[in-house]
C-alpha cells in the first residue's frame, strides 16, 4: 500500500465588517480553480511550521498566525488518485492585509515560479473551492459552511469563482 503524501491547507481568515477567507487563482490557468494555500510537508517539519511556510510561499504573507488545527482528511489527489493526508488549519490575518495582490510562488514545489492572484472573499462562500477545499470551514464557524443544494449533492454544484478580486 502506498503511503499518503502528508500535506497542510490554510484557512486564512481576515476579520472586517464580515469574516473573509484568503483564496487565490492561478494567473493564466483558470482551470486550476480557486484554492486556499496548501502543500506538502517536509519530513523534518512540524505541521504548524509547514502551514505558515505554505502561506508565505504561495501568497507572500508572513504576518499570519495559526489559531488551531481544524481537521485531517484522507483523500486521493483529484488527478493522479495517489493517496494524500491533508491537515487543515485556521489562521488569522491582520485586518489591514490588502484586499488583493499578485504573488510569484517561491520555494521548490511544483508551483514554484507560478503567479497567483490572491484575494479575500466573504464567508460563507457562494461556490465550492477547487477539490472541495472549503469542506471544513464549518468547523471554524457553522455559519461559514459553503452553501449547498438541499439534497447535498456536491457533484451537481457548478464550480465558479467565489468573487472578483
Amino acid at each position: 500500500m502506498t503511503r499518503p503524501r502528508i500535506r497542510v491547507a490554510a484557512y486564512v481568515i481576515r476579520h472586517r465588517a464580515v469574516p473573509e477567507l484568503l483564496v487565490f487563482d492561478h494567473v493564466g490557468t483558470p482551470a486550476a480553480g480557486t484554492q486556499v494555500p496548501a502543500g506538502g510537508v517536509a519530513s523534518d517539519e512540524e505541521l504548524g511550521q509547514a502551514v505558515l511556510r505554505e502561506v508565505a510561499e504561495e501568497t507572500g504573507l508572513s504576518d499570519v498566525a495559526v489559531v488551531r488545527q481544524i481537521a485531517m482528511e484522507d483523500k486521493p489527489h483529484p488527478d493522479t488518485r495517489l493517496p494524500r493526508r491533508t491537515t487543515f488549519f485556521h489562521l488569522r490575518a491582520p485586518a489591514d492585509t490588502p484586499d488583493s495582490w499578485e504573488h510569484r510562488v517561491s520555494g521548490d514545489g511544483d508551483d514554484a515560479d507560478l503567479t497567483f492572484a490572491c484575494y479575500f472573499v466573504p464567508l460563507p462562500l457562494k461556490c465550492p473551492l477547487a477539490d472541495e477545499q472549503d469542506v471544513w470551514l464549518g468547523r471554524i464557524d457553522p455559519l461559514w459552511t459553503t452553501l449547498m443544494p438541499s439534497d447535498g449533492r456536491v457533484a451537481d454544484i457548478p464550480r465558479c469563482r467565489p468573487s472578483t478580486p
